[in-house]
């Protein structure tokens, strides 16, 4: 999951280090120093909390010790983050939701989700399945709302391992669709509109009746991938 970064706090001169800088400016390198850290705690900023650490290793990826910052954006940047140091979701406010390479072996595991979260998914899979006659319309979908509800029902550890779950059954959910439009009617396609009460004796229940767990994945032996 990308990050959405403002990197204003960063200027410095086309042709090199200015020579003067922004009035209450500082060079990154010289965050360290007694004089700005002094500055940064009159400030009201704890630099020793995770908050503050991750917020300025963001700058320091994206800058270099040249560039100059001041007060007011590091307390910009830093609300860019929880407690913990984990960045926040601009989207949904929410932590825990960005994948690394340290974590991603912790996201591809199955976890138990709630039953309203699978609700939701599944009665908006159908609704979006019948109205975009079996297409997936990356404009119109109104997905991402449903795992941000699954977010928030969820522990910022386990963020990333239910939305990977829940993908799971979104998948099976409309799968059992396809397979059901296909069934009422054989020449059926996908972008065609699906076939009157094709998808009537579809449950929920039905579909997670016949998922299995294997290895790190929710299969059907009905699947047709």
């Amino acid at each position: 999951m990308s990050k959405i970064t403002d990197y204003s706090f960063l200027f410095q001169s086309m042709f090199g280090t200015p020579k003067k800088s922004a009035i209450g400016s500082f060079q990154l390198s010289q965050l360290n120093s007694g004089s700005v850290q002094a500055q940064l705690r009159a400030a009201g900023i704890d630099t020793n909390s995770a908050q503050y650490r991750a917020a300025i290793k963001e700058m320091m990826q994206n800058g270099n010790g040249a560039m100059y910052t001041n007060i007011q954006s590091i307390k910009n940047s830093m609300k860019c983050y929880d407690k913990d140091g984990d960045f926040i979701n601009p989207r949904n406010g929410l932590a825990g939701l960005v994948l690394t390479d340290e974590n991603a072996d912790r996201q591809k595991r199955i976890v138990s989700i709630p039953e309203s979260s699978k609700d939701e998914m599944f009665e908006q899979t159908k609704k979006e399945f019948l109205r975009e006659n079996g297409t997936l319309n990356g404009d119109t979908t109104k997905r991402m709302d449903v795992y941000d509800n699954l977010y928030r029902k969820t522990k910022k550890d386990d963020r990333l391992a239910a939305g990977y779950t829940m993908e799971q059954y979104e998948r099976a959910y409309r799968q059992a669709f396809l397979d059901a439009a296909r069934k009422a009617d054989p020449k059926w396609e996908i972008g065609k509109p699906v076939p009157s009460g094709a998808l009537d004796g579809i449950t929920r229940e039905s579909v997670e009746a016949n998922l299995r767990k294997s290895g790190r994945t929710l299969s059907s032996v009905d699947m047709k991938i």
